[in-house]
């Protein structure tokens, strides 16, 4: 069995290779120190199996694995943790298996012999029961699917979300993509960041200029980096106005 191991905890590694070392049958193809590096081996070198920490820098464990199971033909994951028990009772109920540090041989072997593979909409239920400190449940990067490459996009690079029928367009900075993603479920996550300004559309706060109005009267919000403006309904109108002078 190919295994990556993910932690930023250098002795963590260290304990993860013996332990491997001593069950055997597993060859340990890949350590990364984040998450966002994690995602990238794991794409690159595609091992069966991730042992992943939670809290990592970068990009933590969950999000990794919510990225990593978009893949055709994503990892088993183990998630490796310190966290106490009201956090482990999220892990149980939705049938994640983790392994509480300091990891002890035996259950390590235990999980090994149960692997799982989880499916996006599992880690997004993990997420959202608790697993992780509440300041990175919302993602920090999409991912994409282009010919078989998972492609990452910044959330601080996107200036707009805009949805047409089943599909969302995500526009940043280098361009813009499709993705299957709900509008409403988009809001709720980056809320903090995106505002809607029409049925369709949510706008980045940081990436707006202005309001102008067009031809014919109608207001549009004026968006940095791009010449495309983007309507505002008059439902929201005045939500607009109040995020622009209250920033």
């Amino acid at each position: 069995m190919n295994v990556l191991i993910a932690d930023d905890e250098p002795l963590a590694r260290t304990r993860l290779r013996e332990l491997l070392t001593e069950i055997g049958g597993c060859r340990i193809v890949g350590e990364a120190t984040t998450g966002k590096e994690a995602l990238e081996q794991g794409v690159s070198v595609q091992p069966d199996l991730i042992l992943m920490d939670i809290r990592m820098p970068t990009m933590d464990g969950l999000e990794a694995a919510f990225h990593l199971a978009a893949l055709e033909q994503p990892p088993a994951i183990i998630f490796t943790t310190a966290y106490g028990d009201h956090a482990l009772a999220a892990f149980e109920a939705h049938a994640v298996d983790y392994l509480l540090k300091p990891i002890r041989k035996e259950r390590l072997e235990n999980a090994l012999h149960k692997l799982q593979q989880l499916n996006r909409a599992q880690l997004a239920t993990l997420k959202q029961a608790g697993g992780g400190s509440p300041e990175s449940r919302a993602r920090t990067h999409l991912s994409v699917l282009l010919r078989g490459n998972l492609q990452l996009i910044p959330l601080e690079s996107v200036i707009y979300f805009k949805a047409d029928q089943k599909y969302v367009t995500v526009r940043h900075a280098a361009g813009q993509v499709l993705i299957e993603e709900s509008l409403k479920d988009l809001e709720e996550e980056f809320s903090e960041h995106f505002f809607r300004i029409h049925r369709n559309a949510l706008a980045a706060a940081a990436h707006i200029s202005g309001l102008v109005k067009d031809h014919e009267g109608n207001c549009m919000l004026a968006l940095q980096g791009i010449e495309e403006l983007l309507e505002i309904s008059r439902r929201h109108l005045p939500e607009v106005r109040k995020r622009l002078t209250n920033p």
